[in-house]
């Protein structure tokens, strides 16, 4: 049998954690608290509710962590998506095919439409986001798509249906930067319920994608789960668990966390469990205490006020203008969002706000920067 991140998934019991992460005392949290460096066990105290009265605590050690490792700059960047043409059922997205919406793909016009206004805006760093609908938006449309953008942007991004070693390295070739890919929630049977047809209801298929990343050599992987679908912080843990063990196995590989919160849509699904900003917070500090290194993102699905003091607890990553839809940004701005975004500042005054509170917007990772002379 082959290794992947199943085998270590398959060691945990989902209702054990919860058990566990509920059943810690403040005792617990200090005695965590007084370490210098944490491992995945200390995390799930850090992450339970014992710890919310030590908020301020985690906090502050998240802020020098954060400071240290990536001094005062924010990367900032934008989605642009292409499609939202899907073959999937899922419950909690208004672009699941039960869905009766218009459904558009961009052309290569339209693209480059899209690229001017983003470009427009400041931008070296993108990340396409499609629909999972394999035969109009496959690897050879996403082929197509990176090579007619790569040179306007230093980094290019994706978050679209998991795909097969080769195929990522087909793409990888054209000059793909990062693949962002979230397992939604890594409690398996609520993850069939919210995916009941189509080639994501197949949950190990899904697990074991950043595993075919890993081992096709690509530069970065995004993590995370969507907080709402099942308890956050047994899902949370398992995230942890997960980037541990690719930071292990690719180790030549960089990792960054992501942290949705359901969102309205055109779809009926509620949250199971609510998360509240403080929950959030709590959560963005013990990742940060857990690995300074990993890189720690945010979306304009959180509000203005939340995105603003966020951003010196250990934020590394955030998005501004974003438009959910495809062709939103110049070509098409009315057609239906996948999901509405809280925060619609524009670019400038999120990079005001950044500069505002002593950090320096950075556009594009400069460690890959160098990369581009062989696509140019």
């Amino acid at each position: 049998m082959q290794n992947t991140f199943r085998n270590t998934f398959d060691k945990y019991d989902w209702d054990t954690l919860e058990h566990d992460i509920y059943g810690f005392s403040e005792a617990d949290v200090k005695s965590v608290l007084a370490k210098d460096k944490i491992t995945l066990d200390d995390f799930k105290v850090l992450i339970s509710p014992a710890a919310t009265p030590f908020l301020e605590q985690m906090a502050q050690r998240s802020h020098e962590l954060t400071k240290k490792r990536f001094g005062n700059t924010i990367q900032m960047y934008i989605p642009m998506y292409l499609s939202n043409e899907c073959q999937n059922i899922c419950t909690y997205c208004g672009f699941s095919m039960t869905n009766k919406i218009p459904r558009k793909t961009l052309s290569d016009a339209e693209i480059l439409k899209e690229v001017a206004h983003i470009k427009s805006l400041g931008y070296d760093h993108i990340l396409l986001v499609t629909g999972e609908a394999n035969r109009t938006v496959g690897v050879s449309y996403l082929k197509h798509a990176i090579a007619l953008i790569r040179k306007h942007f230093s980094n290019i991004s994706i978050e679209v249906q998991p795909l097969d070693q080769e195929e990522y390295e087909t793409l990888i070739a054209e000059g793909l930067y990062a693949v962002l890919v979230y397992q939604e929630t890594y409690h398996e049977a609520t993850y069939k319920i919210h995916h009941p047809k189509g080639k994501k209801s197949n949950f190990n298929y899904r697990l074991d994608t950043p595993d075919r990343l890993g081992k096709a050599g690509i530069h970065k992987i995004g993590l995370g789960a969507l907080f709402g679908l099942e308890d956050w912080r047994v899902d949370s843990f398992y995230t942890a668990l997960h980037l541990k063990y690719l930071q292990k196995t690719y180790w030549k590989t960089k990792y960054s966390i992501s942290f949705p919160r359901l969102r309205p849509h055109q779809g009926e699904v509620q949250p199971k469990v609510e998360m509240t900003d403080i929950d959030l917070v709590q959560l963005i500090c013990a990742y940060r205490l857990l690995d300074e290194d990993v890189e720690l993102s945010m979306s304009t699905r959180e509000s203005e006020i939340f995105r603003n003091n966020i951003i010196k607890l250990g934020i590394t990553s955030i998005s501004a203008e974003s438009k959910t839809n495809p062709g939103g940004y110049a070509v098409e701005p009315q057609s239906l969002e996948q999901f509405e975004i809280s925060d619609e500042r524009s670019t400038d005054a999120i990079k005001d706000m950044i500069q505002s509170q002593g950090y320096e917007v950075v556009w594009k990772d400069w460690d890959r920067s160098y990369v581009n002379s062989f696509y140019k």
